[in-house]
């Protein structure tokens, strides 16, 4: 049984995930394992591949995010996937409402 705290990891992970994901796509484009790496950097944003993927899928069918193939001397062609125009919008309006959002909850915690 999960407890209420993996719970409350889960849903956060979720809600900041795509976010996330954008932030680092804004900095450069990147392939699969390169973008996990990275989200392992930081304690909250540990995912699988099976959560990254789907998602990154569902990005490209939104056209938030392209890929593009890449092939590197004598390695496999990688996936290399970079934020759209439609990706540097969404980006923006996600990463105000995120600093209203984190604004409004360190007020009450004040209060």
């Amino acid at each position: 049984m999960e407890s209420s705290e993996n719970k409350l990891d889960v849903q956060f992970r979720k809600g900041t995930l795509e976010m996330s994901i954008l932030a680092l796509l804004n900095r450069e484009p990147m392939f699969g394992l390169q973008l996990l790496k990275k989200l392992h950097e930081f304690e909250t944003m540990k995912i699988t591949e099976g959560t990254l993927y789907p998602l990154l899928d569902r990005l490209k069918r939104d056209k938030v995010v392209e890929s593009y193939w890449v092939q590197e001397g004598d390695e496999r062609p990688r996936k290399y996937y970079q934020l759209s125009d439609v990706g540097r919008t969404k980006l923006t309006a996600l990463k105000m409402r995120w600093l209203k959002s984190v604004s409004d909850i360190q007020s009450l915690l004040d209060q």
